[in-house]
């Protein structure tokens, strides 16, 4: 099955993973100690980051390194910058409204 950058990002963990990989490079084991799901969990998680191209690993001795692959992950910003403006607009319309009841509200007091 192909997989793709937005598969990566639809999973809570496999985004919590992917935020601590921009800060730093992690064994396999660190990545799995920062998180209460089993390792093999994380391994399927890592895998399927490994297979969106999202990640990827060096070996240093017996031990897994992973590392961010961060441009792969620019289809998934553009396609949400395409957003961010509408829901920026809805939110400043909807902050508007409540702005609007809590004058009312103040008013009949």
């Amino acid at each position: 099955m192909r997989r793709d950058v937005f598969q990566a990002i639809a999973d809570p963990v496999r985004r919590d993973i992917i935020e601590l990989l921009a800060e730093e490079i992690l064994s396999v084991n660190s990545i799995a100690e920062k998180f209460e799901i089993s390792r093999p969990a994380i391994s399927k998680h890592l895998k399927i980051l490994k297979e969106c191209e999202i990640i990827d690993y060096k070996k240093e001795g017996r031990e897994r390194f992973c590392f961010i692959k961060p441009k792969n992950l620019i289809p998934a910003f553009m396609w949400i910058e395409q957003y961010r403006e509408l829901w920026e607009d809805k939110l400043n319309s909807f902050d508007r409204y409540l702005n609007k009841l809590q004058s009312k509200t103040n008013q009949n007091e």
